[in-house]
Parts: structure tokens; sequence; C-alpha cells
């Protein structure tokens, strides 16, 4: 093939001169440079021919352009990373970004494993047992202050025991009568149903929750025979020892209320005057 003689632009001669081929034809460097090379990102002055160009998102920078932002080092077949557009080494990345560990608040590298907890990082080496210094690893921890404690040392140390099981309290604790309790120990002594949480009394000293109580040991009304509890400041009213509910205080007979009148009884019925006669 014979050597071309001009510049398919500029139509100078190639004679001697250096000239790139683009779609087969001929271009003297000067020309190809205006027509395809782009600017650099960084300095905005053409990459010639003769200049490293380094292309990351659709952009370009001479060789020596593509420094890190923070320490200007040359990032070119170095591994980087980018922030806010910025172009980061690792290592800026890193001090900059990544998080630091709790305990040697060196930094934890992107890809290294490490251990998270309520907004704190540790390396997984550094995540120990304040006490026996053990790796704590994904074995269940207990935080006390700021410092991370294996769950046999932190029983060993600072749990409570359970008044009813004897057991330590490591979280969900219920202090009842100055003694703690797990919560799944303290039920109703009736019903068995957890009282944490709940409405609930004692008698002799047994907690019970409110139903079980007023089953127990309050007064039953002599109409719906259900207990009167007084829930809320109802009233209740009482005769020869007999209890109503207000709203069960009615003439047997016509329905009618009898609270505030006068009534008659027969057994545990009552009846308005009217509808008493002749009882």
């Amino acid at each position: 093939m014979a050597e071309p003689r001009n510049c398919s632009e500029c139509n100078d001669s190639l004679y001697g001169q250096q000239f790139i081929l683009k779609e087969e034809l001929p271009h003297c460097i000067k020309c190809y440079e205006t027509l395809y090379c782009d600017n650099c990102i960084a300095c905005k002055q053409l990459i010639g021919c003769a200049s490293k160009d380094v292309l990351f998102k659709n952009q370009h920078w001479h060789g020596k352009c593509f420094l890190c932002t923070r320490c200007n080092q040359s990032l070119v077949d170095q591994p980087f990373a980018t922030r806010d557009d910025l172009l980061l080494c690792s290592a800026c990345y890193c001090d900059e970004f990544s998080a630091k560990c709790h305990a040697c608040l060196r930094v934890i590298t992107p890809g290294s494993k490490k251990m998270e907890h309520k907004g704190f990082s540790w390396h997984e080496n550094c995540f120990t047992c304040k006490l026996c210094q053990e790796t704590i690893g994904t074995r269940s921890f207990v935080q006390k202050e700021a410092n991370n404690y294996c769950l046999i040392c932190y029983e060993k140390t600072f749990a409570l025991q359970c008044f009813h099981c004897m057991k330590p309290i490591i979280s969900g604790g219920v202090n009842y009568r100055d003694q703690p309790w797990h919560k799944e120990c303290f039920v109703c002594s009736k019903c068995k149903q957890q009282l944490a949480g709940r409405r609930f009394t004692s008698r002799d000293d047994l907690a019970y929750c409110f139903d079980c109580f007023c089953n127990l040991f309050s007064k039953k009304c002599a109409y719906c025979t259900t207990p009167i509890n007084g829930l809320g400041g109802s009233k209740y009213i009482s005769f020869n020892e007999v209890q109503w509910h207000k709203e069960c205080f009615n003439c047997k007979k016509c329905c009618v209320s009898l609270v505030g009148r006068g009534f008659l009884t027969c057994n545990n019925d009552i009846f308005c005057p009217d509808c008493g006669k002749g009882i």
C-alpha cells in the first residue's frame, strides 16, 4: 500500500510526517487532535495523541491529571473511589468516609468484615468482651456503659436474679415489691397470664390480673351475677348484704329503674311498689 501524500482534511503533505488513519483516511496529527481528541476534565486542555488519555464515566483526563483530589497521588493503574464526583485514592477514601473501629480507632477498610451495634463499628477481632477479652463474633452479648460483655461475664458481674426462677435477668425485667422478676415469670396466680403492662392487684402476697381478682374476690351482682369491680368509678346498690350494679337495680317484673325509689324484695328479687303488690 502506497504511503498517503496529503492529509484528508487540510491537504498538507504527509511526506516524512506522522499521521493517523481514521476510517482509512489519513490525518495529520494536528487535524486528528482537533477532530477526534478530547479535552481533559481537570486542566481543560486538549489531550493530544502523545499523551495518555484516561477515560472514566465518559470523562477524559490526561494521565498526569488523573490524581486523588485530596493527596494528589496519581490514580493511573491504582485502585480509587469517587465521592460527590471527587476522585480519591483508596487510602484517602477510607480515611475520610469509612467507619472507624470503636476499639482501636483505626479505619475499617471497605470489604473487610466488621461488627455494628447502636451506631458503632468494630473490626471483627476488636469486637471482644470487656472482661474475658474473648471475641464475641455472632454470639449474644450485652452492652453496658459503652462496653460489650459476653452473656457469661455479664451474668456473673451485673445481672439480677429473678425472684421466681432465680435465673439471671438479661433484659425485660419487672420490679414488684422491690424484687426483680423476668417478664415471663411475673404472672397471674390464677390464670398464669403475664402481668407486665397489664392492670393487676394483689391479695395475701399473690398477684392477680384484674379479671381474676374480680372473679375471685369481688362481690357479685344479684341480677347479672358478674363481679362488681368499681371500674371507672361505677356505683352499685347494696341492701341487706345483697349488691346490684346500678344499671341492674331494676324491677324484676316491669324493669323500671328503682334507683332512688322505694322497692319491695322477695328473696334476691326486687320489685317496684306497683308490681310488688300481691307478692
